[in-house]
């Protein structure tokens, strides 16, 4: 069996169209399913479009949400409920084509084990909201070691790579790096991603520069390396004024130099405190953790 997972997050126009447009193309390819809508703590009818859509076909399942714990806890929830011997993850919205599921439940049945949905088109986007994608995935990709350039949570992933998943205990993770990190038999399917057919997207610049800082600070050390960059920096700094300071006082050209101490000063009091403050973000990262808390609640489950 076949289990599509789909987060929802303010989605009530997309939850019947989906579900509908989903059985059509499953039922047609023959694939026995289930479809697991994640409500991630909406603010408007989201949950109650779900719960008509069980009634209309019981092959829809649904998760809610206590409050909104975010997209990543939404796939991992649908993850460990999922009970299909593969699970698609696919967005509410159906921007990632629902009809490529198809061709990589045939590559599963192939035995590949993790299928990656590629974006081999965007869509309708600004350039500054191309760019800052551009900039994450290529820092996240160097960070990581693993091309990311064009990758997606739109991915299919069997079940011993799901069991995998679920069995990781970190708190803060990062669904689209963890299933490259875990290995596995991969191949690829590409896509163009399309538009909304209703709704609105919920990322804005800020929530997207919230999700790149989150993410890379979960899955990679590299920003804590940054500090040691940044000691060196100013130590060749600092060496340079010191040789340029000692040769002027040798040969008696020292002058007060009072607008080079101020600039130093401001420049090695900003690395300080930025350095501060990435070894202060990752000492949070433990906090985090160390608590144990679950990544999300569950206030009802139908299925």
């Amino acid at each position: 069996m076949l289990s599509v997972i789909l987060p929802a997050y303010n989605e009530e126009k997309m939850i019947a169209v989906a579900a509908e447009t989903l059985a059509g193309i499953l039922d047609e390819a023959g694939i026995e399913f289930e479809l697991l809508f994640v409500n991630d703590g909406s603010k408007d009818r989201t949950w109650e479009e779900i719960c008509a859509a069980r009634e209309r076909d019981g092959r829809v399942c649904g998760v809610c949400f206590s409050r909104n714990f975010g997209k990543e806890a939404a796939m991992f929830a649908g993850l460990e409920k999922a009970r299909g011997d593969c699970c698609v993850v696919l967005d509410c919205d159906l921007q990632h084509p629902p009809e490529k599921i198809v061709e990589m439940y045939r590559l599963w049945e192939q035995g590949y084990e993790v299928v990656e949905g590629i974006k081999h088109d965007r869509g309708e986007e600004s350039l500054f909201h191309r760019f800052a994608a551009g900039s994450f995935y290529g820092l996240i990709s160097r960070a990581t070691g693993i091309d990311m350039a064009s990758s997606s949570d739109f991915k299919l992933l069997d079940r011993k790579v799901v069991d995998t998943l679920n069995a990781m205990p970190e708190r803060n993770v990062f669904f689209r790096a963890l299933s490259f990190w875990v290995g596995f038999k991969k191949t690829e399917v590409t896509y163009d991603v399309r538009e909304r057919t209703a709704g609105e997207s919920k990322w804005s610049t800020r929530a997207l520069v919230k999700y790149a800082i989150t993410n890379i600070g979960s899955f990679s050390s590299m920003p804590l390396h940054l500090v040691t960059v940044f000691g060196i920096i100013t130590l060749i700094i600092s060496i340079v004024f010191s040789v340029v300071a000692l040769v002027q006082k040798l040969n008696g050209t020292a002058l007060g130099g009072f607008t080079t101490v101020i600039i130093l000063l401001l420049f090695i009091g900003s690395v300080m405190m930025i350095s501060l403050g990435i070894i202060g973000y990752y000492i949070a990262r433990i906090y985090d953790e160390i608590k144990g808390r679950p990544r999300y609640i569950i206030e009802e489950f139908r299925g």
